[in-house]
């Protein structure tokens, strides 16, 4: 859904990547950064029970590795130095990241356990759904309410208001299986056997 809004951001997406490859560092670098916040994210919600205020600190963490996550394909556009290894690594690491980030959650207690762990199931069969469509030859990008940003956003912001992380949780879950059963169905309705 957010893949379809970024259409129109474009041109202050190229801004951003036009200045963050002036810094000569690859999109590679910029991916590992994301990935470095995303951990720091995870143990600032891991340490829930001895830090005040960790879920907000976890929710600005989680934003800012989003944020790069955008940097590091903008980067890679403007430089032309797009790659199959750059894509690789970016959606490896970007799965990485979403695994870490719900495990900083079940480590912090925020919700329980059996909560996380649909979470984090349905988030990652969403991807894999994807990715295995596109194996087929289905282009799935934009198709379903719960990509991996509209996830993460979930997270980041709702779970920075005090008590929501559990319901944040929850939404996730929900417009994870909705976007897996809409990604079946367009899968299905476009293999051509």
């Amino acid at each position: 859904m957010l893949n379809n809004f970024r259409e129109s951001l474009k041109p202050h997406l190229e801004k951003i990547g036009g200045g963050f490859a002036s810094t000569g560092l690859s999109p590679n670098f910029w991916t590992s950064v994301g990935l470095v916040f995303a951990f720091a994210c995870s143990i600032a919600y891991g340490l829930n029970q001895h830090i005040q205020y960790a879920f907000i600190l976890g929710g600005i963490l989680l934003l800012v590795s989003g944020f790069f996550d955008v940097v590091d394909g903008q980067v890679a556009r403007v430089t032309k130095k797009t790659s199959k290894k750059g894509g690789f690594l970016d959606s490896v690491f970007d799965k990485v990241a979403e695994v870490a980030i719900f495990l900083g959650i079940l480590i912090g207690n925020f919700t329980e356990p059996y909560l996380v762990f649909l979470a984090i199931t349905m988030s990652l069969l969403v991807s894999y759904s994807r990715s295995r469509a596109e194996s087929l030859g289905v282009k799935l990008q934009g198709i379903g309410i719960g990509e991996r940003a509209e996830r993460l956003l979930v997270i980041a912001i709702l779970g920075m208001i005090p008590g929501m992380m559990p319901y944040a949780v929850i939404i996730v879950i929900i417009i994870s299986a909705i976007t897996f059963v809409q990604r079946v169905i367009v899968t299905a309705k476009n293999i051509h056997d």
